[in-house]
């Protein structure tokens, strides 16, 4: 009967269903997106495996066979975009190709992924075409990319030379990792994880519990119409709990059909440079039964919860008399209990084991659902002491003291949110250092580094360098190692070429002419390797570490002459040691074997001075690597837990906006008739809307309040458990509190041109 009721009731029946479905759907909506996430991430690591170079960066070179590729990274950077770049030549006809890619592209070719086509075909990418020159022939699969949105390029090439020492050009038998090990979890990101799943699902759930209450005056009238013609309490409630139960089933129909759109379109966004396709949305068909089952439980258990207190007789429904005021006692053990499960873990950090995962969700999820338990109560013990004030005050005063549950429980989502959000700036806040390191590099004194590869050296380049568009300096250095023996040496240092203008950018020179050699001084250095060192030593250059190679290493003799340096507190290199010395002084074949590095300082005020300096590493050494310069870095599963953070809060707060609108229509919808008899009385229009604004900004500040205060208990002790100092993040707190405020303003203002419509004497008829 009651499942007929939801959809016999005429038009303000499909009205509340309507209301209901959309409300229960949007949660559920986002339930499957919560659900799909590790599908999300386990893809993607998988793709990412699978196109690894298995035997990248090894010493150890297979022989070449029929079934072998060689390959080497060309990445770069196209602004503020990285570009993944390969080039590839096979040499069998039975050569792995990578996972994507249909054939080999021949000698400069290349396939691309569908965005870097759109970006190299668009009008602004032309430093990027003269970098990237090779004729697109192709491109990249599905399965040989790990974002809709990523760039990437596999080129053809003929003339790669893989060598043992030198690491960038390598010989692969198959793509994909065959060695990978999982890695060490983090007991802290462990935790950073499940803190931020629980407090962006909470207020979904609050959310979804709320929208099967939708409509739930003018049910319980239709119920006492029921009780005159012979129903009893009993029945009623069941009738009611039926009527829940098709509105959420509604519900999960209209989730899924969102969530459907919301999976179609997540292929075209990008968000802070990560991108995903629809078929990573693969929800756990767990999961998704786990919600299927949850979410019309939940419906007809809140349904049943909130008549506890609603006695519904024949002649009408007794909610109006004065309640019982709410009991405190039990409301505070709510949070007490979730403190009491965390707090045997504060001090444990991430050297004493992994945090115990059911205890840390079951106390955040107390210490949240405290928010919902208590908001009532404060929302009612406050406007119970309100009274005398303007006209459009009393009637909103006089409405919160008639419905602070009502109110409350539009409010509940958004202060759990607030105070999740909160906790979890907190937490990200304190524990950043831990994931960020500082480079040892200075930007003020470059703004980007070149590696080179061995086919060229560095003193060659240098010129090309420094006559590019947007270059104040440039600075060519290479770098060779020495040791005492010619293979397995005892003791060994480097020896650093370049010309007196680069030299002095590493260490401080009494004076410097070409020919002029330097030994770095450095505290600690013990006498043996200072002796090898000395002018009238018999080294070699280029020593041979592991299986010798033959005519590899060069005999030197230290020159005579040579003087000492202090190594620089703000070198371009770290740990400069060993000889600095000027081209002159080494054998050419020992220099152009040196390992070569371009420092540029870039003149700033030259648009697209970077892509200018990539441009020319690109064309005088294709196979290069131009990095600029940070003076920190971050741990790159930090950031991903961050990116998912913005993602995730940005989602649950369309969800707040979009569900704070439906409950608000439907408040509206329930005083209609109300309403439209204060206007026939003459009350103006202008005060009625006053009066719904203050309905909305009291119970919403005094869950802002309160979530502020949960907020940061929870973030405090959640910096407690990772042995971080307690410190609160001020800027983040105003600005979560600001956004759940700007977030009700906008739902406030989004509902007055419903409001002004529902003023209407139309409103009284009544059939």
């Amino acid at each position: 009967m009651g499942a007929r009721f939801a959809f016999t009731g005429g038009r303000e029946g499909w009205v509340r269903l309507t209301l209901t479905a959309v409300g229960v759907g949007l949660g559920v909506a986002l339930l499957l997106l919560t659900t799909a996430l590790p599908s999300v991430l386990t893809q993607r690591h998988q793709r990412e495996q699978d196109r690894q170079e298995g035997h990248m960066f090894s010493m150890v070179l297979p022989p070449k066979a029929d079934d072998t590729v060689l390959i080497t990274s060309t990445d770069t950077r196209w602004h503020a975009k990285d570009v993944r770049g390969r080039l590839l030549e096979p040499e069998g006809p039975r050569a792995p190709l990578p996972p994507g890619v249909g054939r080999f592209p021949g000698k400069g070719e290349m396939v691309v992924s569908p965005s870097l086509r759109d970006l190299l075909a668009s009008d602004g990418a032309k430093l990027l075409r003269q970098r990237i020159p090779y004729r697109i022939a192709g491109t990249i699969g599905e399965s040989g990319l790990i974002g809709s949105h990523e760039l990437a390029y596999y080129a053809g090439a003929d003339d790669l030379v893989p060598k043992p020492a030198n690491m960038r050009v390598q010989r692969l038998h198959a793509f994909g990792d065959p060695d990978q090990r999982p890695e060490r979890t983090d007991p802290v990101l462990i935790l950073l994880t499940l803190v931020m799943f629980v407090t962006l699902l909470m207020p979904v759930a609050v959310f979804v519990a709320t929208a099967v209450r939708f409509g739930g005056e003018r049910r319980d009238r239709r119920l006492a119409a029921l009780r005159l013609v012979g129903s009893d309490s009993r029945m009623t409630r069941r009738i009611a709990a039926g009527e829940a139960l098709v509105g959420a089933l509604l519900g999960l129909v209209v989730g899924a059909v969102f969530f459907m759109a919301g999976r179609q379109a997540a292929g075209s966004v990008e968000v802070m440079g990560e991108s995903l396709f629809p078929s990573y949305l693969d929800p756990s068909p767990v999961l998704v039964a786990v919600v299927a089952v949850a979410v019309p439980v939940c419906a007809v258990l809140v349904t049943l919860f909130a008549m506890r207190r609603v006695v519904v007789e024949p002649l009408g429904v007794v909610r109006t008399a004065r309640p019982a005021r709410r009991r405190l006692w039990w409301r505070l053990l709510v949070p007490v209990a979730g403190l009491a499960l965390l707090y045997p873990m504060i001090g444990k950090g991430r050297s004493h084991g992994d945090f115990n995962q059911y205890l840390v969700v079951a106390g955040v999820l107390l210490l949240l659902v405290g928010v919902t338990a208590l908001l009532p109560w404060i929302v009612e013990a406050v406007v119970a002491r309100l009274g005398a004030g303007a006209l459009s005050w009393q009637l909103a005063v006089r409405r919160l003291q008639l419905s602070s549950g009502t109110a409350a429980r539009m409010v509940n989502g958004i202060a759990v949110a607030v105070a999740g959000a909160i906790a979890l700036q907190m937490l990200f806040a304190g524990v950043e250092s831990q994931y960020t390191k500082d480079t040892g590099r200075d930007p003020e004194r470059a703004q980007m580094e070149i590696d080179l590869s061995d086919r060229t050296p560095s003193a060659a380049l240098g010129p090309a360098f420094a006559r590019t568009k947007g270059v104040r300096a440039s600075a060519a250095l290479s770098t060779v190692s020495i040791g005492d023996r010619r293979r397995d040496p005892g003791h060994f240092a480097s020896v650093t070429v370049g010309d007196c203008a680069a030299l002095r950018e590493l260490a401080r020179l009494p004076s410097c002419r070409d020919g002029d050699a330097f030994v770095v001084d450095r505290p600690g250095t013990d006498q043996a390797r200072r002796s090898f060192l000395r002018p009238g030593s018999h080294d070699f250059l280029d020593p041979t570490f592991t299986k010798p190679l033959p005519g590899r290493e060069i005999p030197w003799t230290v020159p005579a002459g040579v003087r000492t340096a202090t190594v620089r507190a703000d070198s371009l290199q770290q740990g400069v040691d060993g000889l600095l010395v000027t081209p002159s002084v080494l054998p050419a074949r020992a220099v152009a074997g040196g390992y070569g590095q371009v420092y540029v300082r870039l003149d700033l005020s030259v648009p697209d001075a970077e892509e200018y300096v990539r441009n020319t590493a690109a064309r005088v050494d294709p196979l290069s690597s131009a990095w600029h310069w940070t003076a920190t870095e971050q741990s790159g599963r930090y950031t991903s837990l961050r990116t998912g953070l913005f993602v995730g809060a940005a989602c649950v707060l369309a969800l707040i906006g979009a569900s704070l609108l439906v409950s608000q229509l439907e408040q509206l919808r329930e005083r209609r008739r109300l309403l439209s008899a204060l206007v026939a009385f003459g009350t103006r229009r202008r005060t009625l809307g006053l009066s719904v604004l203050w309905q909305t900004a009291l119970p919403i500040a005094l869950g802002l309040l309160l979530a502020s205060v949960v907020g940061l208990v929870l973030g405090a002790v959640l910096l407690r458990m990772t042995a971080t100092p307690v410190t609160v993040d001020w800027p983040s707190v105003l600005s979560m509190t600001g956004v759940g405020a700007a977030v009700v303003l906008a739902v406030t203002l989004l509902s007055l041109p419903p409001l002004l419509r529902l003023m209407r004497p139309e409103g009284l008829r009544t059939e």
